[in-house]
């Protein structure tokens, strides 16, 4: 078991299935923090379907999260672990005839908490996504002692999605420290009333509800961190 890193605000963003906005919130947070006044950044560890550029192979999420962040870093320390074809990374990476494993990625998060006080560490599809055989993307939260924060892509299925998630992050051992609903279906029948249910039946707080179309930076003040930094253990 690694050390507890530097960061004192790390925290591990896990979305209920792919395509849900778990980069579009994780963005929002780390906008949301530096408003907060901390040198804040994001991670994307693992990312697959990453294009060919004169740079190297870059991922649009992790672009997305490298924007916002408080200091320019490495493409590379931001998204370590980068594959070509827009697959589970275990796939991905078999077709490459790689293996990801967890090492490389622990050295580059260390390398962004030794200079950031928060760092937002993004998943890759849903909670139980396969990394390598025997390696699933929720170790990295497990064996980094990070709390987690869940998005619920706000859709028709999204309350089975979000408890079956919740369930599993809290069988693994680790916190859930918060909720973001993310409103990716604008036309959602019973919004109020699906919120409501979350709200009752998720056995951790609502951080916040991201309204349609609005970019992160414009949606940083829906997020309460207060609530987050409450529910964290000492």
């Amino acid at each position: 078991m690694h050390d507890q890193p530097k960061a004192g605000r790390a925290l591990f963003v896990a979305g209920t299935d792919t395509g849900i906005g778990k980069t579009h919130a994780a963005c929002t947070l780390i906008h949301a923090l530096r408003a907060r006044g901390l040198v804040a950044c994001g991670m994307k560890p693992v990312a697959s379907g990453c294009l060919e550029t004169p740079e190297g192979r870059r991922n649009e999420d992790a672009l997305a999260l490298q924007a916002p962040s408080s200091q320019s870093v490495p493409y590379g320390t931001i998204n370590p672990v980068a594959l070509r074809e827009p697959l589970s990374p275990h796939l991905a990476a078999r077709l490459e005839g790689v293996t990801v494993a967890m090492p490389p990625l622990r050295v580059a998060f260390d390398r962004l908490c030794a200079t950031h006080e928060a760092v937002v560490v993004e998943g890759v599809g849903g909670w139980m996504v396969p990394l390598a055989p025997g390696l699933l993307a929720s170790a990295i939260p497990q064996q980094w002692d990070l709390p987690v924060v869940l998005v619920i892509g706000l859709r028709l299925g999204c309350l089975n999605h979000a408890l079956l998630s919740a369930r599993a992050i809290l069988a693994d051992g680790c916190r859930l420290a918060g909720w973001i609903g993310n409103r990716i279906d604008p036309a959602m029948a019973a919004l109020e009333d699906n919120l409501e249910t979350l709200r009752d039946t998720l056995p951790a707080p609502c951080l916040g509800v991201l309204p349609y179309g609005l970019a992160p930076e414009q949606a940083a003040d829906r997020l309460d961190l207060a609530r987050l930094i409450e529910h964290r253990s000492p």
